[in-house]
């Protein structure tokens, strides 16, 4: 553990300021947020920790005005930017100012390229990695109270002391095997699926959406940004505005009278106060567009079961991902190999193209699949004694 007592606790703008002019010296710059958002449209941010070549700081987001220095910084100059499982850092980042943390490092990510499981937690990374020992104790704690306690500290600064040497562990690993592309990929895809989430509505993502004419999506959509836009306002979860169940529910039934949807079971308790009349509205909008404006039905994934051909072949995607090192669930699920052999079987449509055929998914299993599918491929029992009992050989 880091001496505590020269961590730096960052808690005014001023010192914000000078610390961000230090880190550009850094070449890699690992961070981690603490945050409350239960019941919240968006996480309160409520503490930053940064660890730089040079020092460990505790950015008091509570007390500082503005946070703007910081995430310029991150986005700026030609450091690593360290993280682990970095979905709501990237996302205050991105909120803040538009931009992406330079050259992101997610230490999860990348661990599932080396062979380490996937998802794995911070501590139990650090812990197989570097063999050492990180505090779990704070994980359900309140970051709003302050002062913090020294529990609460040590947490913090746990969280972000490893951090560089688990980058120089895992990237060295990843370069070692030729795999920085795959990940790098990987990552970048990782974020546009993120960046696409937060600027892009989502509502065909509810469920049940796929079961709705187009007219009824319509409906769906205007609830959709209705309830969204409450829920910003109240600063709430938008399900605790209106659940996604009654948001189908509404849009199935189309109709804008307030006797039509208040006799839906449970409508009273479990929608916001005083949105009859906005959701009337929202549903009135809906339908009075003209056919042409209407989305598109949304097309279900085809299911495919190929029965023991599927089974074998997620057996082989098990086994070829072991001798490579690589996490499985990384790679794919049993659906995508069922989805990978059921199109080049032309089973389904070749357009859009599997997630197994794609980039350096297609390297790893492509072939494999291909092979297996042409009967090239066997399975047997090498050592029943094994904790990897099985292996692949090439037929002729």
């Amino acid at each position: 553990m880091a001496n505590l007592e020269t961590v730096l606790h960052i808690t005014g703008d001023q010192a914000l300021v000078e610390f961000c002019e230090r880190c550009p010296k850094s070449e890699i710059i690992g961070f981690d947020t603490e945050f409350v958002s239960e019941n919240r449209y968006r996480p309160e941010l409520c503490l930053i920790q940064v660890a730089t070549d040079q020092e460990i700081a505790l950015i008091d987001t509570l007390q500082i005005k503005d946070l703007a220095p910081f995430w310029e910084m991150l986005t700026a100059g030609d450091h690593v930017t360290v993280v682990h499982a970095a979905r709501e850092e990237f996302l205050f980042c991105y909120r803040a100012c538009n931009l992406r943390p330079k050259k992101l490092f997610d230490i999860q990510l990348a661990g599932g390229f080396i062979g380490l499981d996937y998802p794995a937690s911070y501590s139990n990374l650090v812990s197989y990695m570097l063999g050492r020992f990180v505090s779990k104790g704070e994980t359900r704690t309140d970051w709003k109270q302050r002062p913090l306690t020294e529990h609460q500290i040590k947490y913090a600064v746990g969280d972000v002391e490893h951090l560089h040497d688990m980058y120089a562990k895992i990237s060295g690993i990843l370069k070692e095997a030729g795999r920085e592309s795959w990940y790098y990929e990987e990552v970048e895809n990782w974020l546009d699926d993120l960046q696409v989430a937060e600027t892009q509505p989502q509502w065909h993502r509810i469920s049940g959406a796929m079961r709705l004419n187009r007219r009824s999506l319509a409906v769906l959509r205007e609830l959709w940004i209705l309830r969204d836009r409450v829920a910003a306002h109240k600063d709430r979860s938008p399900k605790r505005i209106i659940p996604d169940d009654l948001l189908v529910e509404l849009a199935k039934r189309g109709s804008p009278k307030p006797s039509s949807f208040k006799s839906i079971r449970g409508f009273e308790n479990r929608v916001a106060r005083g949105l009859t009349d906005d959701i009337s509205e929202a549903i009135e909008t809906a339908n009075a567009l003209p056919d042409s404006k209407l989305p598109a039905r949304l097309e279900r994934g085809k299911s495919v079961n190929l029965g023991l051909v599927g089974q074998f072949l997620s057996t082989i995607l098990g086994v070829v991902c072991r001798n490579h090192k690589i996490s499985p669930s990384l790679v794919g699920t049993v659906q995508d190999v069922r989805q990978l052999a059921a199109w080049r079987m032309g089973q389904i449509s070749k357009d859009p193209i599997p997630k197994l055929a794609r980039g350096w998914r297609s390297e790893i299993v492509g072939e494999a699949i291909e092979k297996a599918l042409d009967g090239k491929l066997a399975l047997r029992v090498e050592n029943p004694k094994s904790e990897h009992p099985l292996a692949i050989e090439e037929l002729d």
